[in-house]
This record gives structure tokens, C-alpha cells and sequence, in this order.
């Protein structure tokens, strides 16, 4: 029996005619990350004014590890849960119910390490900050799975406009939470950490009212064992990917904060922070496109990505000069003489961001087409060069060698999905000519 439901609620069981994965559903998704990049510049400004390097340090590590801990020990549910709603089994009733405990699993157990790993991470990471505040932060793991979580099925719906509410909100709710917890008297990490519980919460809820309001919630059928393993196993191939590739944003900051201190870490975010302006218009293109290709037929997936691959690469070579320039001016004017160091770090990760363009199409459409363990070769390319050269440059060099390190693993690995993906594209279309058949 068909059911009746009206408007964004028919996602949820396939029955949408309209299609957000073009041009306009790109450039909204840019102007939600765009707005959720400033909201962190804002954040990045105002605690780097109030507590100084040291905090900001310190801010940006806990900015990463709770969401580190909420993807991997979940298995990559989010990145999962996009291809599974996007793609063949989105008319299946189980399909949300499932995804649904294996969230409420993911984060439990998720939540349990972190408290484990606290007096480690304690000892080697948050030297200055109590013990209880680190497992404090044990609340955020919670937060931030199920906001990435929700805004993941979001996007698998083709529900993108509130895909990118939850974008805004998980940033821009800091900002109030921070306010708060400094009127209340808090200072330094506890009011960072204060402003990260509440905000965290605030988001969390605002991903979960979007499923509710579009039905995620509604007519659901017991969940599925099999299904839910299935989801599993593509979760951990994708993830292994998006793990890899955090190692080629994120593992600089970390080898910096052991190696050189929070101070160091400090500095090289700002200018990492910066740099990824240039990751804005390649995120946009590769969050539409994901879902797209999961959607479409093999032979017009094929015929997308290699007419996408050029547009993408000149658009993001065209934007690296430009940013270039600005950063020159803009670092030392908004964050003080005493970020001037950053700015030579981002002209650095700028140059080899310039052909990201070309990794974002490529990603998308391996993982649109069921080859997440391709895309994980690509980035985990990447991983070894930024391994393997930030343990090399960054006691010579601090933030400087963590962006050479960077900036030589985002062109390693670029180059290897870009052909990874056209090498699938081009066999596909030369067994469908094998066959009798037209290439697309």
C-alpha cells in the first residue's frame, strides 16, 4: 500500500521526482559550508583573543578527536548511511530503523573508549587541562556522531537543505554556548569545553528534529541483522577512506601538538583554517555528487566524472593565486602580530590544494559506485607521504614542514584517485561497446 505523505517527508521512501544534486544544490551546499567556515574563523579568532594560543591549541584538538572516536568506532555509519539512503535500499522500511540502533550502538561504544583513552590523551595531548575535563569531553562523541549522523542521512534523502542547516548549526551553536559559560565566570578550556558540550547538544537536536519533521521516524519495520552488516562493512571500507584522509588534514596537529606544543598547533590551525577555503567549492561538489552518483545508472555515472574532472581541477587552480594573496593581509590583520608565522604555512597547503577539485569528483564517484575501498587506496597514499614526512620535517621545521608534509600528500593523493576513477570509467564504457552496446 502506497502511503500518502506530502512534501520533503517522501525522501524517506524514494518517492521525490525533483533532484537537488546539480548546480543549485552545489552552490547552496558551498554557501552552508562557506557560512560554517567564517562561524569557525569567528570561533578560531575569539578564543585565540580571550585565551591565546594555548587554549586555541587546545580547542582544536578537541575539535577533531570526539569525532574522530564517533566515525571510527561506528564503523563509518554516517558515510554509510548516505549510500545506503541514496541508493537501492532506500524504498526498504528497515533501512532506518537499523541505521538507527546501529547509531545508538555507535555512539555508546564510542563513548566508553574515549572515557578509557581520557588519562592517556591527558597525559599526551592536554597536558594543561584537568583529567575530568577530558573525559568531560566524552559527552561530545555522543553530540557529534549523531549530528553528523543525521545530517549524512540528510544528504542520502536529498534532503539538502537541512543537510546544511546541520552544517550551520554544529558550528555557529559554539558561539552562543561560549558566551554563556564566559558570562557565567568560566575561563579558558573550561569555557571552550562548556561552549562545546552545549553547542554539541544544541546541534545534536537540531539534526535529530530535521529527520523527525521529515518523517526518518515515521513507518518503520523491525531492523534487519543482515542489512545492518552490510551497512557495517561499507562503513568501515568508506571510513577507511575518510580516516585516511583525516590523517592527511588532521595528523599534522597532532604529531605538532605532541612534538612542538599547543602554541605551534595554534598557529598552524589558523593558517590550515584558512587554506581549506580552497577545500570549500571541491566539498560542495563532492557532497552532491556522492548521493548523485549512488543514484544514477553506471553508464551515466561513468559519463559524469569525465566531464566533471577538468571543470573541477580549473576551478579550484584557478582560486590558489587569489587565496595566496589574501592571506598575506588577512592573517596578521585578524588574528595579531602574533599569528604573522601562519601565513607562510597557507601559501604552502594552497599549492597543493590547487588541484583538490580533481580529488573531490574522483571520491564521489568511487564511493557512488559501491567502491569505497578504492577511494581508501587513494587517500591512504596520501597518508603514508603525510606519516612519513611530518615525522621528517616538523622537529626541523614546526608549521612549516607540516605544510610541506601536507600540501606533497594532497597531490599524491589526487593524482591516485584521479586514476583510479577514470581507469574505472573507461573499462565500464569499453565493456558496454564489447557488448553491443553505445557508450554514454
Amino acid at each position: 500500500m502506497r502511503i500518502d505523505v506530502p512534501g520533503v517527508a517522501r525522501r524517506w521512501w524514494g518517492t521525490s521526482a525533483g533532484s537537488p544534486f546539480g548546480r543549485r544544490g552545489a552552490l547552496l551546499n558551498l554557501t552552508a559550508q562557506g557560512t560554517a567556515l567564517l562561524i569557525v574563523a569567528v570561533a578560531s579568532v575569539l578564543v585565540a583573543r580571550i585565551g591565546g594560543p594555548t587554549v586555541l591549541g587546545e580547542y582544536t584538538l578537541l575539535r577533531v578527536l570526539p569525532w574522530l572516536f564517533a566515525v571510527v568506532f561506528s564503523c563509518g555509519l554516517p558515510v554509510a548511511s548516505t549510500f545506503f539512503i541514496a541508493g537501492g535500499y532506500r524504498d526498504d522500511p528497515r533501512l532506518r530503523p537499523t541505521l538507527t540502533v546501529l547509531a545508538v550502538l555507535g555512539a555508546g561504544i564510542a563513548t566508553v573508549l574515549w572515557l578509557v583513552a581520557a588519562p592517556l590523551l591527558h597525559r599526551e595531548l592536554f597536558t594543561a587541562t584537568p583529567l575530568r575535563v577530558v573525559a568531560l569531553m566524552a559527552a561530545t562523541v555522543v553530540t557529534q556522531l549523531i549530528t553528523v549522523w543525521g545530517k549524512a542521512c540528510c544528504q542520502g534523502a536529498a534532503d539538502m537543505r537541512g543537510a546544511n542547516l546541520v552544517i550551520v548549526c554544529e558550528e555557529l551553536l559554539f558561539l552562543p554556548a561560549y558566551g554563556i559559560a564566559g558570562l557565567a565566570g568560566l575561563r579558558g578550556i573550561d569555557a571552550v569545553v562548556a561552549g562545546m558540550i552545549a553547542g554539541g547538544a544544541a546541534a545534536a537536536g537540531t539534526a535529530l528534529g530535521r529527520l523527525a519533521v521529515t518523517g526518518f521516524f515515521r513507518h518503520w519495520s523491525r531492523p534487519r541483522l543482515p542489512l545492518g552488516f552490510a551497512i557495517l562493512r561499507y562503513g568501515a571500507r568508506g571510513q577507511l577512506g575518510n580516516l585516511l584522509m583525516l590523517v592527511n588534514l588532521r595528523l599534522d596537529f597532532v604529531i605538532l601538538g605532541v612534538l612542538a606544543g599547543p602554541a605551534v598547533v595554534g598557529v598552524y590551525a589558523v593558517a590550515s583554517k584558512f587554506a581549506e577555503l580552497m577545500r570549500l567549492p571541491a566539498t560542495a561538489l563532492n557532497y552532491v555528487l556522492y548521493p548523485r552518483f549512488a543514484r544514477q545508472e553506471p553508464a551515466a555515472a561513468d559519463a559524469d566524472v569525465q566531464r566533471l574532472l577538468p571543470r573541477a581541477v580549473a576551478g579550484t587552480a584557478a582560486m590558489a593565486p587569489l587565496l595566496a594573496g589574501a592571506s598575506v593581509i588577512t592573517l596578521p590583520v585578524l588574528y595579531g602580530p602574533a599569528f604573522h608565522s601562519a601565513v607562510l604555512p597557507a601559501c604552502i597547503l594552497l599549492a597543493g590544494l590547487a588541484v583538490e577539485g580533481a580529488a573531490a569528483v574522483s571520491s564521489a564517484y568511487l564511493c557512488g559506485r559501491g567502491r569505497p575501498g578504492a577511494n581508501s587506496w587513494g587517500m591512504g597514499a596520501g597518508a603514508l607521504v603525510t606519516v612519513a614526512l611530518d615525522l621528517v620535517l616538523i622537529p626541523r621545521a614546526g608549521a612549516v614542514g607540516a605544510a610541506i608534509a601536507s600540501s606533497a600528500a594532497y597531490l599524491v593523493t589526487t593524482g591516485l584517485l584521479t586514476t583510479i576513477a577514470q581507469g574505472l570509467a573507461r573499462r565500464s564504457v569499453a565493456v558496454v561497446v564489447a557488448d553491443g552496446g553505445e557508450p554514454a
